[in-house]
């Protein structure tokens, strides 16, 4: 299948990318992975962009566009690692007061994880005995809410203070495996979430701009450093990693493109899937080109893996979009 965007399309993507560029540039990525809080007047610039009330209707004050225009958007915040509850802000426009504008910030509750409580203004679901994590995610900081609350989750809005979230935060062992499999950046999700197909969708467009983002990196690494006279893209086995990288990329493209323009679950879950491993194995096979330098501080590469495995587990992870898509299959 072959996806041609329109020129508004087009002109959305570029208006996004060039917001993001010249508000969160890679001065901008650094600082926030050193002090991880939200920039509000980023936020709000967000909001006055339109990009919460992207599919809210223009009688009620938003953009009036579809689920594919929110998809390229998501892609391009997906692309510079921008930090913050995005997803769950963007899902609040029209049902909470200053969630499209930008002016409150709102998180919540999947499959057990909460991401940036402390900095929201509004959670949906049962946050009350949420306990901070030490994600490997600088960039996103994550809770993990008790069998009890998740069990007792509803689609009701209450305000929470950041004292809400109590107890000692456990430690967390480095991800191990290749693809999505053995990174758990987080505790495994409690039960099924029953996660609203669009969340999983804008996820699986953030993992996307992950890894458009990291084959982008890789091929230029790749063409500028030299070792033994040439450079590193010359060599044999740097060719073959970045050619699955574009592969998988691509192939993960098509599935979330379409997904948005079907809006069906079963292709939403295989474009979380597709997304998801290209994400965590593109931004690995970064790293692998880049060789140490990836793992130093100043670079970004580390920063794109620590995020795709974090965002692996929202949503209920990859088991519920299996088990999904599993189903579909079988009917």
């Amino acid at each position: 299948m072959r996806f041609l965007l329109t020129e508004d399309q087009r002109d959305l993507r570029d208006g996004v990318r060039g917001l993001l560029a010249r508000r969160f540039d890679t001065a901008a990525l650094r600082a926030a992975a050193d002090a991880p809080r939200l920039d509000r007047a980023l936020w709000r610039e967000l909001g006055a962009a339109g990009f919460f009330a992207l599919r809210l209707p223009e009688r009620e004050g938003g953009v009036g566009l579809g689920l594919p225009e929110t998809v390229l958007a998501f892609e391009e915040v997906g692309r510079v690692l921008l930090p913050g509850p995005l997803v769950a802000t963007h899902l609040a426009a029209g049902g909470v007061p200053g969630a499209a504008t930008g002016e409150t910030v709102v998180t919540t509750v999947l499959g057990g994880l909460v991401e940036w409580l402390a900095e929201a203004d509004v959670v949906t679901g049962d946050a009350e005995d949420a306990v901070p994590l030490r994600s490997l995610d600088p960039l996103t900081p994550v809770h993990r809410v008790g069998a009890a609350a998740t069990g007792a989750r509803g689609s009701a809005v209450a305000r929470v203070s950041a004292g809400s979230a109590s107890g000692s935060p456990p430690a967390l062992s480095v991800p191990r495996g290749d693809g999505v499999d053995g990174a758990a950046a987080v505790p495994p999700a409690t039960g099924s979430t029953g996660a609203d197909p669009v969340a999983v969708l804008l996820t699986a467009a953030e993992q996307l701009g992950t890894a458009g983002r990291t084959c982008e990196l890789a091929v230029q690494h790749a063409r500028t450093r030299e070792q033994f006279g040439r450079a590193i893209g010359s060599f044999q086995a740097v060719k073959h990693l970045c050619a699955g990288m574009l592969v998988r990329t691509e192939v993960a493209r098509a599935a979330v493109y379409a997904a948005a323009v079907t809006a069906g679950p079963a292709d939403i879950a295989a474009a979380r899937l597709l997304a998801d491993e290209a994400a965590v194995r593109g931004a690995r096979d970064c790293l692998q080109v880049h060789g140490g330098m990836g793992f130093t501080w100043e670079s970004e590469v580390h920063l794109h893996l620590k995020r795709a495995w974090v965002r692996a587990r929202r949503c209920g992870g990859d088991a519920e979009s299996q088990e999904l898509l599993a189903a579909d299959l079988l009917t």
